[in-house]
């Protein structure tokens, strides 16, 4: 497959074809002791290696719907989700360790069950290890904008990121992006617009999205934060 490879992280199964062109930076690397003493203690109960297919049903057997959380950086707003809605199970996917361990740690502190953590391309997911129709939602908050030109192809959001979306998304379901990077919420537009299974576009911030540092930090500078929402057809 073209533009793929076999990631050398072990946690990875070795069979699967990953993307060369990695839409995510492991920026600050360094994990904290109390990070990762949390992965050791919760990782086994709340953490899940993507070897073999996942259904999210089967991880949250009681709620009443399930949103999977796309890069979730330092767990700050989907902890505060999850806290709030606890009929939701929220699928967190992630890769940057000192972000899951943050996470974990926001768990135990704020006692929330309703959130399992893979570690895992989201991309990959979607595509290897997830059942179609599976999640009620896809949350998608501030992917790295890849601003350069001749970076464009690491953003996440393309045209066959769109397609497994449409997939795993149950008809009637939603995928809701922010982006505070104007070109990117365009291109995101632009994409979304020529999908035949989407509808939807910009919108006001939705009150269950939290406000979190990074962004209040971003709006003091001036920032715009675009929210987009595309709902799936119920006949796609």
């Amino acid at each position: 497959m073209a533009n793929e490879a076999t990631y050398s992280n072990p946690n990875f199964s070795s069979t699967v074809q990953r993307p060369t062109n990695r839409s995510f930076k492991l920026r600050g690397t360094r994990i904290t002791e109390a990070q990762q003493n949390a992965i050791d203690k919760y990782w086994p109960e709340y953490g899940i290696n993507a070897e073999t297919f996942i259904n999210p049903r089967e991880l949250f057997p009681s709620v009443e719907r399930i949103v999977m959380e796309i890069g979730t950086g330092m767990g700050e707003a989907t902890a505060t989700m999850a806290a709030a809605d606890r009929r939701t199970g929220f699928l967190a996917v992630e890769l940057h360790r000192p972000g899951i361990g943050a996470l974990l740690i926001r768990m135990s502190e704020m006692n929330i069950r309703n959130i399992r953590i893979v570690e895992e391309d989201a991309r990959v997911l979607m595509r290897e290890f997830m059942p179609a129709e599976s999640v009620d939602a896809v949350h998608l908050y501030f992917p790295d904008p890849w601003p350069k030109t001749k970076h464009h192809k690491r953003r996440i959001v393309q045209s066959a990121f769109v397609d497994e979306v449409a997939k795993v998304i149950k008809p009637g379901g939603y995928i809701h992006i922010a982006t505070d990077w104007e070109p990117y919420a365009e291109w995101i537009k632009e994409l979304f617009d020529a999908s035949p299974v989407f509808t939807g576009g910009a919108v006001v911030k939705p009150d269950y999205r939290p406000l979190t540092k990074f962004e209040d930090q971003g709006l003091r500078k001036g920032h715009v934060v675009n929210d987009m929402i595309y709902k799936r057809a119920m006949d796609c």
